[in-house]
């Protein structure tokens, strides 16, 4: 059964739209990190296989939405629904922007710590251990307080709303980018040192070391973090769907990228894996890609087939 989005594009289409079947570059957002560039440019890629024109535009994580929603940008494959400020919300309601579906990756958000940590934490998963042990995670800079390392600025304050809320005695820091964040953690484990940190998966971050996952309240339904929560009453993070998301217009200006945008999907091996050859293998983002789609045609032939078929 085709999706609303996919049949408004070929709607349209049929009906001799001037902007159907656009020789315009389709504009992807790249934010930052490394499995939303795997996905944005496998994409691409097989955007490119249909026979679009591509183009990749660096934009933060929250305020692409707005471009989004303006046409600036076109798509965006790896939404982190959990994470997405005010405007996209408003413009999902709207209209604006229409969610696609989902891109298939299985997430977990959230405070890790190196498993060593739970000897000068004993109460560890247990958030409410945090509150009696946070000297154990300080820095010269934050004590007495622990120190949370928490998502670049750019990425939101969500980490820093459910300190505030639950007051603990713990002191967020922004990392400044996933690579910082990275660097920190592995060099806080190689040498033992206190760690706690927001982070999330899939990431090859989880195939080369142990961490354990600080453990919240059970929310009555969903976590919703505004709700105001506190110490005793605390479910720490709504868990995300990873969504594929369109301006309004996307379907009826390429109704064959279109149908290969909903077909679409990445699993979390399939990110793990390429995200550990770039970032741990250091080997080029557009070399890894073009390997991947090399040695799975089986996979995205039908992808393409359908914007294909869309086209005609």
């Amino acid at each position: 059964m085709k999706s609303l989005f996919f049949a408004a594009g070929i709607a349209l289409a049929g009906a001799g739209s001037a902007y159907a079947d656009s020789s315009d570059p389709i504009k992807i957002p790249i934010n930052e990190w490394t499995g939303q560039h795997i996905s944005a440019h496998i994409l691409g890629s097989l955007f490119e296989k249909a026979g679009y024109s591509v183009e990749y535009v660096t934009a933060g994580a929250v305020p692409q939405y707005a471009a989004i929603s303006q046409g600036d940008l076109h798509v965006q494959p790896e939404v982190w629904t959990n994470n997405v400020g005010d405007i996209y919300p408003k413009a999902v309601e709207s209209g604006d922007i229409v969610v696609v579906g989902q891109l298939g990756l299985t997430p977990q958000e959230g405070w890790i710590y190196p498993p060593y940590m739970e000897e000068q934490c004993p109460g560890l998963p247990s958030y409410e251990a945090l509150y009696d042990c946070a000297q154990a995670f300080a820095s010269p800079d934050t004590f007495p307080k622990g120190r949370l390392i928490t998502y670049p600025a750019d990425w939101g304050t969500r980490s820093k709303d459910v300190v505030g809320q639950i007051d603990i005695p713990f002191e967020p820091v922004a990392g400044g980018s996933e690579g910082a964040m990275i660097a920190e953690i592995k060099s806080a484990v190689a040498a033992e040192k206190p760690m706690l940190m927001m982070f999330w998966q899939p990431h090859w971050l989880f195939a080369e070391n142990e961490f354990n996952w600080v453990e919240w309240d059970e929310a009555d339904g969903e976590c919703v973090e505004e709700s105001g929560q506190s110490k005793g009453n605390a479910c720490g993070f709504q868990q995300a769907s990873i969504d594929k998301v369109a301006n309004k217009d996307f379907a009826s200006t390429w109704p064959g990228a279109a149908a290969l945008f909903e077909a679409f999907s990445i699993d979390n091996d399939t990110q793990n894996t390429l995200m550990n050859e770039i970032d741990q293998k250091g080997r080029e983002l557009e070399d890894v890609i073009a390997e991947w789609v090399d040695a799975n045609e089986e996979t995205w032939a039908p992808w393409v087939e359908a914007a294909e078929a869309a086209k005609n």
